[in-house]
């Protein structure tokens, strides 16, 4: 039984795909897990390789439970709402919070692939196989710690459309007859709801390594007369962008900042409130906070880029 399996991720394309080789799932918005079993002994296991048995007390039980000597399976710790949607800060919340160490007694595994059962390899076996083998260990049922993830048969652009309506994440589509590749290389695809709105850059995070020396953007959006700091945006960047941004930025380089922002950094250099940012973003955090923003471009005053009014 293999100690650990590198994951197969998914790679981001904005529109779904179309063929009759695709078969689809609903994206969750967790944590990417793998849960093995050997005997009497369970592993759960990060993305990265790290154990965090000890922090999913039910997902181990569960694992247990299962009627099946060895396995892995792969999937996502998720937290759901009261509406059934897994949703990312009450997940990190049950853990502690962002850094925290916690136990956590909310998290589910929705499990949507099995890579080891019953002492055999399959990774190199085509998904729609694998997939017959994960619905005979997991019968479809709504109730329990780990669950199997649904997949559905459909038209790709329809559903995706549906989870977008109902504040899903997005789809994930995966080519039925791909074997088990670690890495983004296609056969697993992931279509997000995204939105994208206007914000004032009112810094940036100094970074020697990134393109133009810009490690991430500070944003604020309008609150009254002020602005609030939303959070920061690290992704997006072409380099020749990223070079022109810096030198524009640094012509309007201020003293101190426009925002309140929760720690003194040396890395940090605060600008006058000029530039409009155009972001991607999936969702808000908690705490007011952009998630998984992606850079867009600038945005100019003339073609009325309206910047983002926290009400």
């Amino acid at each position: 039984m293999p100690a650990r399996i590198e994951p197969c991720l998914a790679l981001l394309k904005s529109k779904p795909p179309v063929g009759p080789q695709w078969t689809f799932e609903v994206k969750f918005d967790g944590y990417r897990l793998a849960v093995h079993k050997e005997l009497r002994d369970v592993r759960i296991l990060t993305r990265g390789g790290h154990d965090w048995t000890h922090r999913f007390p039910l997902i181990e039980a569960a694992a247990l439970a299962l009627p099946v000597a060895t396995f892995i399976l792969d999937g996502e710790a998720v937290v759901l709402d009261e509406q059934g949607r897994s949703d990312f800060n009450m997940l990190q919340r049950s853990l502690g919070g962002r850094g925290g160490k916690e136990v956590s007694r909310d998290a589910i595994f929705m499990a949507f692939d099995v890579l080891y059962f019953d002492g055999h390899d399959y990774t190199q076996t085509e998904l729609s196989r694998r997939r017959n083998l994960l619905e005979s260990l997991l019968p479809f049922e709504t109730t329990g710690a780990i669950r199997l993830s649904e997949e559905v048969d459909a038209d790709g652009e329809a559903l995706f459309q549906a989870a977008c309506d109902h504040g899903l994440e997005g789809i994930i589509a995966k080519d039925r007859n791909s074997i088990y590749r670690p890495g983004r290389l296609g056969d697993w695809l992931k279509i997000k709801c995204v939105q994208s709105e206007s914000f004032m850059i009112v810094g940036y995070e100094y970074s020697n390594s990134a393109r133009g020396g810009i490690g991430s953007l500070l944003l604020a959006a309008r609150k009254g007369d002020g602005w609030i700091y939303v959070g920061s945006v690290g992704t997006g960047f072409k380099e020749r962008d990223a070079i022109a941004l810096r030198a524009t930025l640094d012509k309007l380089k201020a003293k101190t900042p426009t925002v309140d922002y929760p720690t003194r950094r040396k890395d940090l250099v605060w600008v006058q409130p000029t530039l409009i940012a155009e972001i991607e973003y999936r969702a808000w955090t908690g705490d007011g906070k952009l998630r998984h923003a992606s850079y867009k471009g600038l945005r100019e005053h003339q073609d009325n880029a309206a910047v983002y009014e926290l009400v």
